[in-house]
Order: structure tokens, then sequence, then C-alpha cells
């Protein structure tokens, strides 16, 4: 039996939604779209109280952006067709991890064939969508690829690789460092990030810290064996994991 679709607009422009329930009420009358939301925050309460089985997702918006919503409602396992404006090269990663998108402007047959595809995905127990998030997440050519997943207390806040100096555990919380001096933390064990973390940019000097090796400034005996961030921090380094750590710097 089909299931209804049942689908959620999110993107942070009125317009861009208003114009894509238009397109669909007149040109994909199987689907039913059930609400709006300008942001993640709105688009989490209305998912809760709407029961969509879709999504029409924008990537780019302001705060929490598209990638982030998906995330924070994964165990939802909702079928999603994104609508991007992102380039060519960022496409590919979508079409290899069979993912929908639609690019902006929208386009009415290519409308059609998205509406197609969800509409057999949510007859699909269990269908390709949690993998293929999951693959597009390690893939090279993702936006989501040099990204870290930080859950905090209004949903997800995705960090760029750059943008983080080190890691620090406190109990079974991490504290992630950030470049510009602000803080996030997270409820999951540094133990998590070391092993989800690309070991070629972070490097885990002690028990308790993670360091960036792009912003490794030096080395420091004089203070204990500290390695130097290019903030002036000191991360003390473990007299188990100084002789790996010296081995690293020394390839540089």
């Amino acid at each position: 039996m089909t299931m209804a679709l049942r689908v959620l607009i999110v993107d942070d422009e009125a317009d861009a939604r208003e114009n894509l329930q238009l397109m669909l009420d007149e040109h994909c009358p199987e689907v039913q779209v059930v609400g709006q939301a300008g942001s993640a925050a709105e688009a989490r309460e209305k998912i809760g109280s709407l029961q969509p089985n879709a999504l029409f997702l924008d990537i780019k918006m302001p705060g929490e952006d598209g990638f982030a919503l998906l995330a924070s409602v994964a165990e939802l396992d909702l079928p999603v067709v994104f609508v991007t404006a992102y380039d060519e090269y960022a496409l590919k990663a979508f079409q290899q991890n069979a993912l929908d998108y639609l690019e902006k402007p929208v386009d009415v047959d290519a409308l059609q064939r998205a509406v197609r595809k969800l509409a057999r995905q949510t007859d699909e127990i269990g269908g390709p969508q949690p993998s293929a998030i999951a693959a597009l997440m390690k893939d090279p050519a993702s936006p989501l690829s040099s990204r870290v997943a930080v859950p905090g207390r209004e949903g997800l806040v995705l960090l760029r690789h750059e943008d983080i100096l080190y890691l620090e555990a406190n109990d079974s919380y991490t504290t992630i460092h950030l470049k510009d001096g602000k803080r996030s933390v997270s409820s999951k064990h540094i133990r998590v990030f070391e092993t989800n973390l690309d070991p070629k940019t972070f490097f885990r000097v002690h028990k308790s810290y993670i360091i960036n090796l792009a912003h490794l400034k030096g080395f420091n005996r004089t203070e204990g064996n500290m390695a130097v961030l290019d903030s002036g921090a000191l991360i003390p380094v473990s007299r188990r994991r100084l002789p790996d750590f010296l081995g690293l710097i020394n390839t540089f």
C-alpha cells in the first residue's frame, strides 16, 4: 500500500518556501505540504507536531544549516530532498551517495523526478537514506566531510576542522576549543572524537587532549613536554605518547 507523501518545506527564505509549495501544489498532486519552517529549530518543532514523512530541506541557512538539522533528527530516518545552490563538484557527492537534490532555481521536471523518488523511499521499510547520509559524511567531495557535529541545547552545531585548536576531556564530556576563543561542549567522550576525526589532522597527545596538527607551532621541553599551538596554548604531551608525537612532527 502506498504511503501518503506528507512533506515539510524547510528554508530560511519565505519566498523560496512559497514558490516551492506553489510548484508542488500545481505539478505534484500526490504531495501534501503539511507545513513550512524557516529555521532548523522551527523545523524540529513542526516535525514533532505535523509528523511529515519527508523533507524538502534547504542546505544554507543561518545558524544551524540543513545538514545540522538532518543530523539532529537522524533517528527518524526521514527521506530528504536537499534544495541547494552548491556547485557541480559538491553535487557529485549527492549523486554518488544516492541522495536527491534540487538546484535553485527549482526546475519542474527535476521536482517531479524528486517526488517520484521520495514516493519510492517512503514505501520502503528502512530505505537507503541513513546509510546514504553516513556515506556522504565520509565522502571527501561532501560539504560535511570537513566538519565535526557537536550536539548542543538547541540541536547540532557543525564545526569546521580548521576552526578547532584542540579538544579537552572533562570526565565524560569533551570541550572543543576554537581559534576564535570560543568553546563548544559535547556530551561525547573524547574517545569518540579520537575514533572519528582524521588522524592525519588530529592527534591525541594526552589522555585528556587531542590537538589539531594544523595549529601546531612547536614543542617545548622546558615547560614539561608541551605542544605549542599557534594561539599560544600549551598542551601537555604524555610520556606514553611522546615518542609517537616526536616521530610525527619530525616527518613534517
